[in-house]
């Protein structure tokens, strides 16, 4: 089962490395990582997704905890939250393919933020299956490029993550 852990940690040199250590040490995979500043100038804020069942979450968050530049650990899917992620692609974009790229885009509530003669690219903003369907109506041999940011999420309503 997919899962988005989200993090508040001391914003130190190294300290990204060694929850990206404790994830390799266990054999655990990441499938996408973002982090930032917070409003905090001294708390960084990650989120990772990985993928596992109940109880290797469970034990990947305890770990996380025992590191000491990690404040606060939370796994998103113990409720409600909000997802989004960000994707460029670039497309070849010519002839009968220009305006059916531009049809799609606006049905995906996308953008073409850059444009040449020959190429679009094209911005998308949504959940992680969103993006993918995106993909997946694009014919794999105008696609000349991707870029995704990976998920960043938050929790619902009343729900945050504060020290």
């Amino acid at each position: 089962m997919r899962h988005i852990l989200s993090l508040l940690m001391e914003n130190e040199s190294g300290a990204l490395s060694r929850v990206i250590g404790l994830f390799s040490a266990r054999g655990y995979n990441i499938d996408s990582l973002s982090v930032s500043a917070t409003e905090d100038a001294t708390l960084s804020r990650l989120t990772i997704v990985t993928h596992g069942d109940d109880e290797i979450v469970e034990q990947i968050t305890k770990q996380l905890n025992k590191l000491i530049e990690v404040v606060k650990v939370i796994d998103l899917n113990n409720s409600r939250f909000v997802e989004r992620e960000l994707m460029l692609v670039k497309t070849r974009a010519v002839g009968k393919d220009r305006d059916e790229l531009l049809r799609l885009t606006e049905i995906y509530r996308g953008h073409v933020v850059d444009v040449t003669d020959k190429s679009y690219t094209i911005e998308v903003t949504g959940t992680s299956e969103k993006l993918d369907a995106f993909l997946s109506t694009l014919n794999r041999d105008i696609i000349l490029e991707t870029v995704r940011t990976g998920a960043a999420g938050i929790g619902r309503g009343e729900r945050i993550l504060k020290i």
